[in-house]
């Protein structure tokens, strides 16, 4: 009973959302259908705010319902990445009140999209989700700006404004200066992002294993992928990715598991 009674509730709040056109929400299915069938995993979507760096961008969310909702509220995050302060760059993670403690029964799906659409116009950056970001906005506005209007544009489909329209996301004084530290913040996340990838692959690439203990098989010219398997095949104790001296007998059983003698 209160599964039907929940979905008769969520029916009805997507019905809302469908039937306003001003607000600039709508909801699909994940798979952007609006035929929705599924009311524990959603799409939520909306533009970003007037005279700010989002403007013009498409937004995405991705929405879960729990079992207790509306007496929790839904899970939600960015799909579509943003630098915003209060918003994750790395896992679209939102930090806002009304989807935590100012959470209410009373509250919809619509009027918590609203939150998160006021959000992009409000920042809170002494409350963030993102550190870096909260730094930028405090230390760097401007910066800031031409950062995040690079991303909407990026990621979020915004128009690239025209010359001397004064939409690039700062103010018009800074000239081609703010552009160019803009651009080069840009390219230093991006930078940063590709190595925090790389990164991942390395460690997933190692299956656990302490990198340094791979690399004295590598060495002798085998690929990870090989020693890993040979560690794996032995049982070479993972050790939670501590490195540690490996007995002679384990040397010896992965060096004749990596020369196929056993």
């Amino acid at each position: 009973m209160a599964a039907a009674n929940r979905n008769r509730r969520l029916q009805k709040e997507i019905q809302d959302i469908h039937k306003d056109t001003d607000s600039g929400i709508s909801m699909t299915s994940p798979q952007d259908s609006p035929e929705i069938t599924d009311f524990t995993h959603l799409k939520g979507h909306f533009a970003g705010p007037p005279d700010t760096p989002y403007e013009g961008g498409h937004y995405e969310i991705d929405i879960r319902i729990t079992g207790e909702y509306p007496f929790k509220p839904p899970v939600m995050k960015f799909l579509t990445k943003i630098w915003h302060p209060n918003v994750s760059s790395q896992t679209g993670a939102i930090c806002l009140d009304t989807l935590g403690a100012q959470w209410s029964p009373v509250l919809t799906l619509k009027s918590a999209l609203i939150s998160l659409q006021s959000l992009l116009s409000s920042p809170e950056p002494k409350d963030p989700q993102d550190a870096e970001v909260a730094g930028m906005l405090i230390s760097r506005p401007e910066e800031f700006k031409h950062v995040a209007r690079e991303w909407a544009q990026r990621y979020a489909g915004a128009p690239k404004p025209l010359p001397g329209s004064g939409k690039t996301g700062a103010s018009s004084s800074g000239g081609d200066g703010e552009a160019v530290g803009g651009a080069r913040q840009t390219k230093k996340v991006e930078d940063k992002e590709a190595k925090k990838r790389e990164e991942q692959r390395k460690r997933e690439a190692y299956h656990g294993y302490n990198r340094a203990m791979i690399d004295q098989f590598t060495g002798m010219g085998f690929s990870t992928e090989q020693v890993v398997a040979a560690f794996e095949y032995v049982g070479i104790d993972k050790a939670g990715g501590e490195e540690y001296e490996l007995e002679e007998e384990y040397i010896g059983d992965v060096t004749a598991r990596l020369f196929g003698e056993m």
